[in-house]
Order: C-alpha cells, then sequence, then structure tokens
C-alpha cells in the first residue's frame, strides 16, 4: 500500500483512510522571494510543505497543497525590501496584501471544517509582521469554527534541543540549511558571493557561509515533531468539547469575514506603513509603489 499523505496525490479512497486514522491537516504556506543567491526563491514555501508532509507521515493526517502567495510589498515589507534586497529589476515576489491573504485563509479554514477535520495546523514558512496578525484572526474566528485551528510561524522558536537555540536568520545558516535538507537540489552554496564582497545580496544573512545540511535536518526534525505534538494536544481538546462543524458555505465566510474579522483589519501590524525604526521608502526605489498602505476600514 502508498504511504502517501499529499491531499493533491491521493485518490479518494486514499484520503478517506487518513482521515479515519487521523483526522488532522496541516496546511503550509510561504513565498517566492529572494533568499540569496544560494537559495531558490521557494524557501519559505518549500521548507513549509516538507515539514507539513512530514508531520503527516509521521503523525498521522493529510498535508494540504501548499499556498505560495503570501504577505509581502507593501508597508514595513516594502521598508525591509528596500533596505535588505535593495533595487533589483524584479522582485520575483508571489505576494498578497494582508487583507487577501486573511480573507483566503478563512476560506482554507472553511474547507477543513467542511470536510469535518478536528484540528487543522497552518504551518507558514514566511515570516514577518503578519504572524502577530495571523494568531489574532485565528482567536477572532476560532468560536465560530468546529475545527481546533492554530496558526505557526517559522519565527517561532519550537526547537526542543539545546544546540538549535540562535539558529533563525532570513536567508542565513537557518533557513538555508533547512531548505538544504527539505530540497537538496534547490541550495546551491557555489552561488555564494565572496565574503569581502559588499551586499545586501537579496537579503542574504552574512552567517549563510556556516549552513549545513545535517544542522537543517535537525531544525527540519524539529519542527516536524513540534507540529505533531500541538496536534496530538488539539485532538484532545476536540474530543473533550466535540464542536460543531458549522462554516459550510462561502456565504458563512463571507459573514464571517465582514463582522469578525474585517473590522480589525486596519489594527494589523501587517497594515501600517512603517514598523518603529524604519525609514521611509524613498520615491526613487523599486519599492516605493506599493509602499503605502490603503485604508481598509
Amino acid at each position: 500500500m502508498r504511504d502517501e499523505v499529499q491531499w493533491e496525490r491521493m485518490f479518494p479512497d486514499e484520503l478517506e483512510r487518513a482521515f479515519a486514522r487521523c483526522p488532522v491537516i496541516y496546511f503550509p504556506y510561504g513565498l517566492c522571494e529572494p533568499h540569496g543567491p544560494q537559495n531558490a526563491v521557494g524557501c519559505d514555501s518549500l521548507r513549509a510543505h516538507q515539514a507539513c508532509i512530514l508531520a503527516a507521515r509521521r503523525h498521522g493526517g493529510i498535508a494540504a497543497p501548499v499556498n505560495t502567495w503570501h504577505v509581502h510589498d507593501l508597508g514595513n515589507y516594502a521598508c525591509w525590501g528596500d533596505k535588505n534586497v535593495g533595487q533589483v529589476d524584479r522582485t520575483w515576489l508571489s505576494s498578497l496584501p494582508p487583507w487577501m491573504f486573511f480573507k483566503n485563509f478563512c476560506y482554507h479554514v472553511r474547507t477543513a471544517d467542511k470536510l469535518g477535520f478536528h484540528v487543522a495546523l497552518f504551518f507558514s514558512g514566511h515570516g514577518g509582521p503578519h504572524t502577530q496578525d495571523w494568531n489574532r484572526v485565528v482567536e477572532l474566528i476560532q468560536p465560530h469554527v468546529g475545527t481546533r485551528l492554530e496558526a505557526v510561524g517559522n519565527d517561532d522558536d519550537h526547537a526542543d534541543n539545546p544546540s538549535l537555540n540562535g539558529w533563525a536568520d532570513h536567508a542565513g545558516r537557518a533557513e538555508t540549511s533547512c531548505l538544504w535538507a527539505a530540497e537538496p537540489d534547490c541550495v546551491d552554496m557555489s552561488r555564494m558571493p565572496p565574503a569581502h564582497e559588499p551586499g545586501p545580496h537579496f537579503a542574504m544573512d552574512p552567517n549563510a557561509v556556516e549552513s549545513d545540511r545535517r544542522k537543517g535536518e535537525d531544525l527540519l526534525d524539529s519542527k516536524v515533531d513540534w507540529l505533531g505534538k500541538r496536534g496530538k494536544a488539539l485532538l484532545e481538546e476536540y474530543g473533550r468539547h466535540k464542536p460543531q462543524h458549522t462554516l459550510q458555505t462561502y456565504e458563512d465566510v463571507e459573514k464571517l469575514w465582514e463582522s469578525v474579522v474585517q473590522p480589525h483589519v486596519k489594527e494589523f501590524a501587517s497594515m501600517q506603513d512603517r514598523s518603529p525604526g524604519q525609514e521611509p521608502v524613498p520615491e526613487d526605489s523599486v519599492w516605493h509603489a506599493n509602499w503605502r498602505v490603503p485604508d481598509r476600514s
């Protein structure tokens, strides 16, 4: 019998058996974004997808198709991009504004709830101010959804192994090592710039030279195990409360968005023009066009 856990690669009977064994679904999220010259631009989504696949294989459940469109290109993200990616002809971002990302997220939740999953874990390889907003959206909509929900950002430290403390960066030793373990063909250390060559090198952390595929395997394992532990805990919570699955239709999602989430969108961290300490984006920057966040109230 095949050991398949990826929703899009499974037959209907395989999906039913996997659901019966463990009604947990893992949703991977990421972004296409420059991550140094040594990493494929899908670094965030590729790592998240592999973590969800491994979590489903190791702990039970189903890995949903990866979502490679995420928050970037505006407000404090544009400030960050101007400084850390620089003036490139094409940014190669698969970006969405926060209000579209979070509304789409509500539709993903609706799918999990309608299918009857007891637990849905949403794991993003792309970090940033939106991570705290994601937790806020889950907090807002959980009372209206039967499926137990948790949003997990790559910025969160889930490692129980003390040797992994401090392994967090952007396109540095942590992300490069983890991608190297998850998708070996998507890391090419021969593309690293010479140490004396000035940056910013597509937002690469200088410690990328310390990347280690074996350390990446440890990082990936720590995230997979954490996902499994959270899935088990949320299954137990679901069993205690046996909630009703009420988010069934598109209209249900629209009403939930308009009445519960949308009134708070303007407060989101990802909806701010700048974070503390950031400079405005210059008018001659390629990052200026979407910098100012429109009023969505």
